[in-house]
């Protein structure tokens, strides 16, 4: 990039998952954010059939919040997307979050804002996130994973493994997020129906024990790549049995309180987890990553790790970082500085 040049940036939007209305919100926020004295911002929504679509086409689908058919294919907005200094990958979920774009922008030798194959596929999937922690002693609650062809060959392979865990618990799809597909099982009469659901949307499934009571949801933030830091500790709070979808994005059911009120040795412990999470995943640019407290005992368990986290204005993410002193439009900023950053 020349001195003096603005930078020019296509920003993806949209995508194939069930988080794909939400990518759209997250767009039209880092949109209006990339201060435009600096940056050439060029938005491009991907359909949820993986069609690349054209301006007319994604401005419709960034004023609707949600793409209809048509455009190009892949292959072509992939050579549309060497002509630009940087990409803005911010797609949630499969298909945008667990390394397929990333894969794909690094084979055409594109930087982009946020982790590599790497850091984004071993972080959306939620087994194999829990195996790279437990390897590095990152507490986190018991845990089973099952496949679809596990079950069909077994039925009774998924009531034992719940049994094992106990009563109630959460079924979550392995690859998924903004809790899409997440049920709370609280007997063995429910049990089906949460696989059922879970399994439309991936083939393997996690099956997570529950903590002591219902536990308070602390989350960090992190940014950075090989020198990363960490943000205060947020908290969600909210009256429904867990985060669900409709808890998430529905204004007014749940609140944000930055920082969280825990004891300091809590929050710096919350920290010191989600920056070593960071490092074992290979994660770069940009991460949140969603902790249980377990108030009664002290215990806290790492829950998820979001590569590409919820980016409105209003999002968790970004209302971290502003805690610290760091504006939206800086921290947009700084993502696209890192995604150029020589590692």
């Amino acid at each position: 990039m020349s001195d003096g040049a603005k930078v020019r940036i296509l920003l993806l939007a949209g995508g194939q998952s069930g988080e794909h209305e939400v990518s759209l919100s997250s767009a039209r926020g880092v949109l209006a954010a990339l201060p435009k004295d600096r940056f050439e911002v060029t938005p491009l929504v991907i359909s949820k059939e993986g069609r690349w679509l054209p301006p007319a086409d994604t401005t419709r689908a960034l004023e609707a919040g949600v793409a209809e058919t048509g455009g190009d294919l892949m292959l072509r907005g992939v050579a549309d997307a060497a002509s630009f200094d940087v990409v803005f990958p911010l797609l949630h979920g499969p298909n945008g979050e667990d390394g397929t774009v990333q894969g794909l922008l690094t084979l055409a030798g594109i930087p982009f804002v946020g982790s590599g194959v790497l850091g984004s596929a071993a972080s959306m999937d939620k087994a194999m996130t829990k195996q790279v922690l437990a390897a590095h002693g990152i507490p986190q609650v018991p845990w089973r994973l099952l496949t679809r062809a596990q079950v069909r060959r077994d039925p009774a392979a998924a009531l034992t493994a719940a049994r094992e865990l106990g009563f109630p618990l959460f079924v979550k799809p392995a690859n998924m997020g903004s809790s899409v597909g997440i049920s709370k099982v609280r007997g063995e009469d429910e049990l089906d129906g949460a696989l059922r659901e879970a399994f439309a949307h991936d083939r393997r499934v996690v099956l997570e024990a529950m903590t002591q009571g219902k536990p308070r949801e602390l989350e960090v933030g992190i940014l950075g790549n090989d020198a990363p830091m960490a943000s205060p500790v947020g908290e969600l709070r909210f009256d429904a049995d867990f985060y669900d979808y409709e808890t998430k994005y529905t204004e007014g059911r749940a609140t944000m309180h930055i920082p969280a009120d825990v004891p300091h040795a809590v929050a710096e412990q919350v920290r010191t987890y989600a920056l070593a999470a960071f490092r074992a995943l290979d994660c770069a640019g940009l991460a949140r990553i969603d902790f249980f407290y377990e108030a009664a005992t002290g215990q806290v368990y790492l829950n998820e790790v979001n590569t590409m986290p919820g980016f409105t204005p209003t999002s968790m993410y970004p209302n971290l970082w502003a805690a610290a002193g760091l504006s939206y439009a800086d921290l947009v900023t700084r993502l696209v500085e890192l995604a150029t950053e020589d590692r």
